[in-house]
């Protein structure tokens, strides 16, 4: 009997999963297949990573060890809004020998089909990558040959001053970025470099 976990994910506390899960669980019965356990995110929008949906994390790290053989869903939003997102998440199914179902796709990547489809998603965010570089670096050549000037701006003396004045006197990172209005990776860059003159 194949062993199944089912997700579901809604974005919002207003909205229920239990349409989802009530749905999905009637298909695996069909099938007879075993659900073994399901993963719910409620109020946490698709298109925030792995780290801020703590059921998605926790059913990748047991598709990981074999817990069950294939991911029921019910549609490929619920996973995430993101192909990049959804190709990476496949990756790891995949990597893991795990199949995916999504209901309202009709995918089921244990169908030799759905073998294909997963491999054009690949190609497809292939793309998508190469567009976004090609995007930046038009969008970059653009604004060179407008003279903008590109990266972090620079800060002016006086206030390079200030801090290294305000450092000397003893003012920790912490004090010094909040007297200078500056950030403390500034007053860090700046402390460093008059290490770096001073050592000289």
């Amino acid at each position: 009997m194949r062993r199944v976990a089912i997700y579901t994910r809604v974005s919002t506390d207003r909205q229920a999963t239990e349409n989802q899960e009530r749905e999905l669980r009637q298909i695996a019965e069909r099938a007879g297949w075993e659900v073994v356990e399901v993963y719910c995110d409620h109020g946490i929008s698709g298109a925030k990573g792995r780290d801020k949906r703590p059921a998605f994390d926790r059913m990748l790290k047991d598709a990981t060890r074999r817990r069950f053989d294939m991911v029921m869903a019910w549609a490929v939003d619920r996973l995430g809004r993101s192909l990049q997102h959804l190709v990476g998440f496949l990756g790891e199914l995949q990597g893991a020998g795990v199949d995916l179902f999504l209901h309202q796709q009709g995918l089921d990547t244990s169908t030799p089909a759905g073998k294909a489809m997963f491999q054009m998603s690949g190609v497809f965010a292939e793309f998508e990558r190469a567009m976004i570089v090609a995007r930046v670096n038009a969008g970059l050549a653009t604004a060179r040959a407008k003279g903008k000037r590109l990266g972090r701006p620079r800060m002016v003396d006086g206030k390079t001053t200030a801090i290294r004045e305000a450092l000397a006197a003893g003012g920790s990172v912490r004090q010094v970025a909040a007297s200078c209005s500056t950030s403390i990776g500034t007053v860090h860059r700046v402390k460093a470099a008059t290490a770096v003159a001073v050592a000289a």
